[in-house]
């Protein structure tokens, strides 16, 4: 049954519901507080359980054009130069990373969802709900058979409580630097014991510069001390850098200051019923977690999905709770890693990077733990919504 959707929020999640659901026939309208919907942030990985879904959407095509294929993960100690990270992807194309910019995925789901004849309507702030409409500013728009709140971790209709995490980070991106000393299909990592990490992701190209590859660096830290961060003089955070990591000097242009770094900040929770009456939540509005595992993007693309597959099969309560069951396990293993590790890599501790340095790292290159390393990282380490697709096989690494 086709039905009248509003979408809460053009962020990742909110656009690739829209072009999903609008595809399938519904009447989709996506409400955002942005006078020009845009995206906020810089570098992310889009999995091949993301890529799964934008094919569905209609977007993979411009993505695949503008992102980076990764074929590993890896990252080092300062100290002695030990290598702590190391994840390889499949050994196929489909099952590979990709690096891109948030904004690149952000046109390419806005151009799906347009193209698949979604609404969206820009200076649109959701303030709340009353009843099977939303508040716009405190004004009624309505009603819908179903909202969709995709409004991430500041949303206005999500009960979700999560807890802050100590580590935070700060973003740029850069251009690619001909004579990098890294490979360009890596993500590359240091880490000072795990209160200090520096790294860089490949992003591939943007679509208005598309023969300058870029790089999304990012450097660790407590997310008490970013104000203090920002209030240094760079060339003192930059002389820190470069003695922390030598290579990393040319990945800061000289026109690079704080200016150029956006500040990110996280949460860890999750909804126990991601979904009320007529109302479903989806991505940050639902569950939380560290970005440690790269499957930020990932899991509200999952989400979108598997709402999609839940309406096809069901309406009403019932199609929202097919939705919540498909991705309970998934959305719940992946937590419980994304807290395991995080305080390996982000962390006060001194005891927990030895046991990541001396006992987890070589256990990481032993058979065959580097298989289920690599399924871990694909995002498909149980099937990300198996009750709606009971026939979908596992893939191999």
């Amino acid at each position: 049954m086709k039905q009248t959707i509003a979408i809460a929020g053009a962020g990742i999640g909110g656009l690739a519901a829209a072009a999903l659901l609008a595809r399938d026939g519904h009447a989709v309208t996506v409400f955002d507080k942005f006078d020009a919907p845009r995206p906020v942030g810089s570098g992310l990985v889009v999995q091949p359980v993301g890529m799964e879904v934008l094919r569905a959407a209609g977007a993979a095509e411009e993505v695949q054009t503008r992102g980076a294929p990764l074929a590993a993960m890896f990252g080092d100690e300062v100290s002695g130069n030990r290598t702590v990270l190391s994840v390889t992807y499949g050994a196929t194309p489909e099952r590979q990373g990709l690096g891109i910019h948030r904004a690149a995925l952000f046109g390419a789901l806005y151009d799906a969802a347009i193209a698949a004849g979604a609404t969206i309507v820009p200076s649109s702030p959701v303030t709340g709900r009353d009843g099977q409409s939303l508040l716009i500013g405190g004004r009624p728009e309505g009603p819908f058979d179903l909202i969709v709140d995709a409004l991430g971790a500041g949303s206005a209709l999500s009960p979700l409580t999560s807890r802050p995490l100590p580590y935070g980070a700060v973003w740029a991106t850069v251009p690619w630097p001909a004579d990098s000393p890294f490979p360009d299909n890596r993500l590359t990592q240091r880490y000072r014991r795990a209160d200090r990490m520096l790294g860089i992701l490949p992003v591939g190209t943007m679509r208005d510069a598309p023969g300058q590859r870029l790089a999304a660096i990012f450097y660790s830290l407590k997310a008490a001390g970013i104000d203090a961060h920002y209030a240094r003089a760079f060339p003192e955070w930059r002389a820190e850098a470069e003695a922390l990591w030598p290579e990393f000097r040319a990945f800061l242009p000289d026109t690079i200051d704080h200016a150029h770094f956006t500040r990110a900040t996280y949460t860890h929770g999750t909804l126990k019923r991601p979904f009320d009456d007529g109302l479903v939540h989806i991505g940050d509005a639902a569950h939380r977690a560290s970005p440690q595992l790269g499957q930020g993007a990932n899991m509200a693309l999952l989400d979108a999905r598997a709402l999609q597959l839940a309406l096809r099969q069901a309406t009403g309560e019932e199609a929202l709770r097919r939705y919540a069951m498909a991705r309970r396990w998934h959305v719940w293993l992946y937590q419980v890693m994304s807290a395991s590790f995080t305080p390996q890599y982000q962390s006060d501790s001194r005891a927990l990077p030895v046991l990541r340095d001396r006992v987890l790292a070589p256990l990481s290159r032993t058979w065959p733990v580097p298989g289920i390393l690599t399924r871990l990282v694909c995002g498909d380490l149980v099937p990300p919504m198996a009750s709606l697709t009971p026939r979908a096989g596992r893939r191999r690494g």
